[in-house]
């Protein structure tokens, strides 16, 4: 979840860190992380019957596999919302680096980690997202978001500078990277639901880039608690490394949690909502949450991808005009986020904002 420079997101409240908690032996987790038990937790073991669709980026860039490739792309927009990207031309060093930062920010002293902590009226730096409440519950991850890209959002007292060593240049590069990558693979999903893909190419070349760091400590109680709760992004698409190999995202599919088994250099692709909307509802925005482990860390960094701020939120003409009605509504871009942080200020009314979007 991700903010866009014209907006005022409101405060934060402050919550402890996890790490801080854990500093101190925890016989039993805290009641404001604890979850009520529905018989369909997260837990720390995958389950390898279904499998998230696999593309390989390098076999779309070639005219002999492309048409094959497409298909596959379609499918897994269509029918998962999400899948596992291999050849997608990040050098394994830009992942390797920038992993290595993350995991060194979260070891830092508590001291150190708060020079960057979240200010009131911003949800950037080091801290959890829209906690509005004291009774709110809780989940069990520390983090720290940081506007990347255009560079001239971003707010640099939020960014460690000593430190990790080389912490801003590593992210400088990784953001670069993860851009070029989504700006490719945006191109690809657009031919795949049949539209023409400069408008899109350039809308995500000049549009924001966010970038969010997870910290999931070991957790005594990991099948009663959430590391993130379950939702739908509101990006564009959003990209994921997993900085180890500790299964820990799961997706709803078909009504079931299925876990995104993590893949050596890989990246996780999920449908943001904007493109549900875009895609007139062809393609769908996957809910998805955070498991945590009992033994272990684990680390992950996302990557939020949104269209430059000139960039409508409606269904493609293209669609419409081939004779589907529109499912929803049209919005500018700050229409679209201003309506999405208007209701993280409110109770949950139990509507998915998606939802609220409809015609």
């Amino acid at each position: 979840m991700a903010t866009t420079p014209t907006l005022s997101l409101g405060s934060s409240i402050p919550v402890p860190s996890i790490k801080e908690l854990l500093a101190q032996p925890l016989a039993a987790v805290p009641l404001r992380y604890l979850r009520d038990v529905d018989g369909d937790f997260p837990t720390a073991a995958g389950d390898s019957s279904v499998q998230v669709p696999l593309l390989d980026m390098a076999k779309l860039v070639e005219p002999q596999y492309q048409e094959i490739e497409l298909r596959k792309l379609h499918d897994a927009c269509k029918n998962w919302g999400i899948f596992q990207l291999i050849g997608h031309g990040v050098p394994d060093e830009s992942q390797k680096v920038m992993h290595k930062k993350s995991q060194e920010f979260f070891e830092l002293s508590p001291e150190d980690k708060k020079r960057y902590a979240q200010k009131p009226g911003s949800l950037e730096g080091y801290g959890q997202a829209f906690v509005i409440s004291e009774d709110q519950k809780l989940e069990w991850c520390d983090m720290i978001f940081l506007k990347a890209i255009p560079t001239h959002t971003r707010k640099l007292e939020f960014w460690p500078k000593e430190q990790p060593h080389n912490f801003r240049e590593a992210l400088h590069v990784y953001s670069h990277d993860m851009r070029k990558t989504a700006v490719s693979i945006i191109g690809f999903i657009t031919m795949a639901l049949g539209l023409d893909s400069k408008d899109f190419h350039e809308a995500f070349e000049g549009g924001n880039y966010d970038v969010r760091m997870n910290c999931y400590p070991p957790c005594p109680e990991p099948e009663r608690v959430i590391g993130i709760s379950s939702h739908a992004d509101i990006s564009g698409i959003t990209l994921l490394t997993d900085c180890g190999d500790i299964p820990g995202l799961q997706v709803l599919k078909d009504g079931r949690w299925v876990f995104v088994e993590p893949i050596a250099h890989g990246i996780v692709v999920n449908i943001g909502i904007i493109m549900e909307v875009v895609s007139n509802g062809v393609y769908k925005a996957p809910y998805h949450r955070a498991a945590v482990n009992r033994h272990k860390d684990r680390f992950s960094i996302v990557t939020f991808c949104y269209p430059t701020k000139k960039f409508d939120i409606k269904p493609a003409k293209e669609l419409i005009n081939s004779g589907s009605l529109p499912l929803y509504k049209s919005f500018t871009n700050d229409e679209y986020f201003q309506s999405f942080y208007e209701r993280t200020k409110l109770s949950d009314d139990g509507v998915p904002f998606i939802d609220t979007l409809k015609l």
